[in-house]
């Protein structure tokens, strides 16, 4: 394997891009709904809008919030409520095609699992465009949680994202997925863990071990 070098100031580019790039269609959404409100020749269709608006809100909400700690901007908690976690992945996964399954053992997680198994499934999700289920477990044995998600039905993990995961360069591909997948991997490296990742046929098999 071939570590790439990217510096911090480059990571922080590409993590904000990446977070931009998520935001934008709600945001955008929102806009158009009260324009739409504020426009007198479609007052007929102020009910369309008004669901855009509420149903656009609640996507963005739900994405900032798994974003704060995914990310790392809810810095000043250690340990983190399973039940607050499993909150966040169905707000994401109720927003795209795919299905959450949760079944995670230990009643908290330490800060590195917290954002592991977020970001797995959340990478999980994107690897069913077409929907499907994605399976999350965590247990914790001998001082470490181990993390294992399967995502099934028509399953693709994209070249970026393996490759992220792997701490491989960019190569060009496309950089949102690949800076999500490579943060995963130096967060799990500096918190003495590792995450794996198989691809086969409809199916993709994500996992990580870190330090309880």
């Amino acid at each position: 394997m071939t570590e790439t070098h990217l510096n911090a100031t480059e990571l922080a580019a590409m993590l904000a891009a990446r977070l931009c790039h998520d935001f934008i269609s709600p945001a955008s959404a929102i806009a158009s709904g009260l324009d739409l409100l504020e426009d007198p020749t479609a007052q007929d269709m102020r009910e369309d809008a008004m669901g855009l608006i509420a149903q656009s809100a609640r996507k963005l909400v739900d994405m900032l919030a798994f974003a704060r700690v995914a990310f790392g901007a809810s810095a000043s908690a250690e340990q983190f409520d399973v039940r607050e976690l499993e909150a966040l992945a169905r707000g994401v996964f109720a927003h795209v095609r795919p299905e959450l399954e949760w079944s995670v053992e230990p009643p908290v997680l330490n800060k590195a699992a917290a954002r592991a198994i977020l970001n797995l499934a959340q990478i999980a999700a994107g690897a069913l465009p077409m929907g499907g289920l994605a399976k999350v477990r965590a247990v914790e044995a001998d001082g470490r949680v181990v993390i294992s998600i399967e995502a099934e039905g028509r399953a693709r993990l994209r070249s970026e994202v393996l490759a992220g995961l792997r701490g491989e360069p960019l190569d060009g591909a496309l950089g949102g997925h690949w800076v999500q997948a490579y943060y995963l991997y130096l967060l799990l490296r500096d918190a003495g863990g590792e995450v794996t990742a198989e691809a086969g046929e409809d199916r993709v098999s994500l996992g990580a071990s870190v330090p309880a």
